[in-house]
């Protein structure tokens, strides 16, 4: 007689508690058995199994269906009743809220020996005529199992609530930690995830089970699945797993927000909310799913079809709540600080795609694929929207009738350049969803003309090929050109617009230069047109400005042209000449320290070259003649700057009023 694992569990029957040997084959007197050899009511665990087994194989073996055997083994109900006295040690061993699977393998094993005998009895003797003499062991191993498959499935129940979630929280473990931080596009979050090192990476492929529970998992589920119970085990494993899963997300910070919630949001709020959002997304993608996956494999190695089945249903409740979050945010009112973080959702729903079509399959993931697609075109209609909304601010903008103080950079510039910088940051996400607008509602046949069209970034003579999105860019470029040109014009001083156009002009050719993005899709030839416009307007301005002051320089008509004193210097014109230049150049001393050039290489620039033409001119003038002025009061009056004093005046100029106004950052 072999050990009993619990004897003080068994009520005076060994043969009940005993464990069960290794099964031994059917011998010649199957048919005997079959037949009505009656069986010894002392049999050992054994035995019983040995018996039943016997029994279920003449039953496999029946040709006939229609001809049930006249008589079952004693042995059946034996089985009924040692199962019915197994699973009552289970119960009455712990606390109904407690698993009581696993605490003991060799009885464990014992009862799913029988559990699996009684399912193989339940499923063979209802292959035979309910009127037969089998009926009455078919209703009570049928009663059996159902009170097995109850007892199992909440075994499993507890196994499956006795993990915590995937995501631990340091408080709770006293393992070692380490930290993980999750970065993404423009935000980094301030959130973190924190894991435990687990000494066996086995272990870390499952956070919250161990290997002997999954064990134990495995175990329950296909002995449910083979008896039938597949819908019941399959609900149990959904529900929890789902509702753990549901737990792991709260424990990042996220919750369900309803669509009627994010429209009311602020939008600092709601972008708090974006990038918590896109946090998850990611970690579901790089990390939650394929866990969870090797998680339902390995409890359901043996049914590969209902595993891929239930992880997909997951995935497939958890992305389509996050999916309903991307689209309420499509359907928030749109505004142009908006577009960055709906970039970052599209990027996120286009690297979730590919690890949806990895870890699911069959419809249901193509489904799913499908409405994370549709999602995604959404968002890339919205950042196509918001981002040709810059064209209106433009446009609206032209109504301005105030000049900006000074002929400074404007604030239209400012804003529409920092705008463009960001958005190039995106500039091969929105290539995409500009790409992908064009071809929205296009006869398939021009779709592939488009694509062939746009095909690869540079154009035969080196030049960037144009695509839909670079055509906007330059549409808004060119924008903000007539633009600034249009408000040029509300100064009154032909100098003051070249500057003004200067300034802007400078400033929009440094963004561009100082991003990479923008350079790439401007191109070089756009930006020697616009330095070739810049030096346009620098010779404009020193015509406007310096022209007239350089003609009281001019040695022309200072002399007599008739009369005694023919070829002589006019003193009269000269004491003018001198008397126009200080006039001159005060006068654009006074007004010009007080205009600003912010970008201090453009200043230098403009200094000297206005010193390169005045301080020669000065000079060659002074030294020529200031001889002919009377020493004393007289030069002193008339001459009123040494060409040192020029240099230096010249050195204050574009610098702003320092009482009134300060150098604005570029």
């Amino acid at each position: 007689m072999e050990k009993d694992p619990h004897p003080e569990n068994v009520e005076d029957n060994d043969n009940v508690s005993s464990k069960s040997g290794d099964e031994q084959p059917a011998g010649s007197e199957e048919n005997e058995v079959v037949e009505g050899t009656t069986s010894d009511p002392d049999l050992s665990h054994t035995q019983i199994l040995d018996e039943v087994d016997r029994f279920l194989e003449a039953l496999i073996n029946a040709e006939d269906k229609s001809n049930p055997p006249s008589e079952v083994p004693k042995s059946v109900e034996l089985l009924s009743e040692m199962v019915e006295g197994m699973i009552n040690n289970y119960v009455n061993a712990s606390k109904a809220s407690e698993a009581k699977f696993g605490r003991d393998p060799e009885y464990d094993t014992s009862l799913m020996e029988a559990v699996n005998r009684i399912s193989k009895l339940s499923i063979e003797l209802g292959e035979f005529p309910s009127s037969s003499a089998l009926s009455s062991s078919l209703n009570r191993t049928s009663i059996v199992l159902q009170q097995a498959m109850s007892f199992l499935g909440e075994e499993f129940r507890h196994l499956l609530e006795g993990t915590k979630s995937i995501v631990v929280e340091q408080k709770s473990h006293q393992k070692t930690w380490k930290q993980t931080s999750f970065n993404y596009s423009h935000q980094e979050s301030d959130r973190c995830v924190l894991q435990p090192e687990l000494e066996s990476n086995k272990e870390d492929e499952f956070p919250g089970f161990s290997q002997e529970t999954i064990y134990h998992m495995k175990k329950i589920a296909t002995a449910m699945v083979l008896a039938g119970y597949e819908n019941e085990c399959c609900m149990v494993y959904s529900i929890l797993r789902q509702t753990a899963f549901k737990g792991t997300l709260s424990k990042l910070g996220y919750e369900y927000i309803s669509i009627d919630d994010i429209q009311r949001m602020q939008w600092e709020s709601l972008e708090g909310e974006i990038a918590l959002w896109i946090n998850v997304v990611k970690q579901c993608y790089t990390n939650f799913f394929s866990k969870e996956k090797n998680l339902c494999d390995t409890i359901l190695t043996d049914y590969p079809l209902i595993s891929q089945s239930l992880f997909t249903n997951l995935a497939h409740t958890v992305v389509l709540q996050l999916l309903n979050f991307a689209e309420a945010v499509v359907l928030t009112k749109r505004s142009a600080e908006k577009l960055f973080k709906i970039l970052d959702m599209y990027e996120t729903l286009r690297d979730l795609i590919p690890a949806i079509d990895e870890l699911c399959q069959g419809d249901c993931a193509q489904g799913l694929m499908s409405e994370a697609s549709e999602t995604m075109t959404w968002l890339g209609e919205a950042a196509v929207s918001i981002f040709c909304d810059l064209e209106n601010s433009i446009k609206s903008d032209n109504h301005a009738r105030t000049p900006v103080p000074s002929g400074a950079v404007h604030p239209l510039t400012r804003y529409v350049m920092n705008y463009l910088k960001y958005a190039c940051e995106y500039k091969d996400t929105l290539k995409q969803v500009f790409q992908q607008h064009l071809m929205i509602d296009k006869p398939k046949d021009e779709q592939q003309i488009d694509v062939d069209d746009h095909d690869g970034d540079v154009s035969d003579d080196g030049s960037p090929k144009t695509t839909p999105f670079s055509e906007q860019l330059m549409t808004i470029m060119e924008l903000l050109d007539a633009n600034l040109d249009m408000k040029s014009k509300l100064y009154r001083d032909l100098a003051l617009q070249n500057i003004f156009l200067m300034n802007n002009g400078r400033y929009i050719l440094q963004k561009i230069k100082g991003s990479a993005e923008i350079h790439e899709l401007m191109g070089d030839r756009w930006r020697r047109r616009r330095s070739s416009e810049l030096r346009h307007y620098h010779k404009s301005y020193q015509r406007e400005t310096w022209s007239k002051v350089l003609q009281c320089l001019s040695h022309e008509g200072l002399q007599t042209t008739s009369g005694s004193s023919y070829g002589k210097v006019s003193k009269p014109v000269l004491k003018e000449r001198f008397k126009n230049f200080n006039a001159m150049f005060d006068e654009i001393h006074k007004t010009q320290s007080t205009w600003v050039v912010s970008d201090e290489q453009l200043q230098s620039e403009l200094r000297v070259s206005i010193s390169a033409v005045m301080i020669p001119a000065y000079r060659s003038f002074l030294g020529r003649f200031k001889q002919f002025l009377d020493p004393g009061r007289q030069a002193e009056k008339y001459i009123k700057y040494q060409p040192e004093d020029i240099e230096t005046l010249i050195e204050e100029l574009f610098d702003g009023n320092p009482t009134s106004m300060s150098r604005r950052r570029t």
